[in-house]
C-alpha cells in the first residue's frame, strides 16, 4: 500500500478513536443534566431546558460515537454467510458494502450540511420554551457524518491492503 493511504488510515483511526472515547463521556454529562432536572423538580423549580439538553446530549454522544463504532467494527452485523468465508472473502464483502456505506453517508452529509447551513442563515431555534439554537446540534451531526464517510475510506483501504494480502 502506498505510504499515503497507510498514513490517512491511521490518522483517520486516531481521530475517530479520540472523538468516539470524547463522545463516550457525554453519556455522564448527560446522566447529570437529568439528576439536576430530578433535583429541581423534587424541590419545585423545575429547570426548562434539562430534557431538550439531555436528547441533544444524546444526539451528540451515539453521533460522534458512530465513527469510531465503525472502526472497531462493532456495528450489527448478520453473520450467517459471513463468517464461513475467508479472510479476503470478507475484505471483498465488506469492499463491496462500504461502498454503498459511502454512498449513503455522502447523502446524509450533503442533507446536513444543507440543514445546518439554513439553520446558521435564519437562526433556526426549537420550538419549546427554552428555544435554544439549532446549529449546534445540526453541525455536530454534519461533523459526525463527515467523521464515519473519511472512516469507510479507511475501511475501505483496509479492505483492499487485505485483498492485496498486505496489513496496516
Amino acid at each position: 500500500m502506498p505510504r499515503i493511504a497507510i498514513a490517512y488510515v491511521r490518522l483517520i483511526d486516531r481521530l475517530c478513536m479520540r472523538v468516539g472515547r470524547f463522545a463516550m463521556y457525554l453519556l455522564y454529562v448527560m446522566m447529570a443534566i437529568l439528576l439536576w432536572s430530578s433535583v429541581t423538580k423534587a424541590l419545585n423549580f423545575p429547570a426548562i431546558w434539562t430534557l431538550e439538553m439531555a436528547q441533544f446530549t444524546l444526539v451528540a454522544y451515539y453521533m460522534l460515537g458512530a465513527p469510531w463504532t465503525l472502526q472497531m467494527d462493532t456495528n450489527v452485523r448478520m453473520d450467517l454467510l459471513y463468517m464461513r468465508y475467508s479472510p479476503k472473502g470478507q475484505a471483498l464483502w465488506d469492499a463491496f458494502t462500504v461502498l454503498a456505506l459511502m454512498f449513503y453517508l455522502g447523502v446524509m452529509l450533503y442533507g446536513a450540511l444543507d440543514s445546518t447551513i439554513y439553520s446558521f442563515e435564519v437562526g433556526e431555534r426549537n420550538p419549546s420554551a427554552w428555544r435554544p439554537y439549532m446549529w449546534p446540534l445540526k453541525s455536530i451531526i454534519s461533523v459526525a457524518f463527515g467523521l464515519m464517510l473519511l472512516q469507510s475510506i479507511s475501511i475501505l483501504i483496509r479492505d483492499i491492503a487485505t485483498l492485496r494480502g498486505e496489513k496496516i
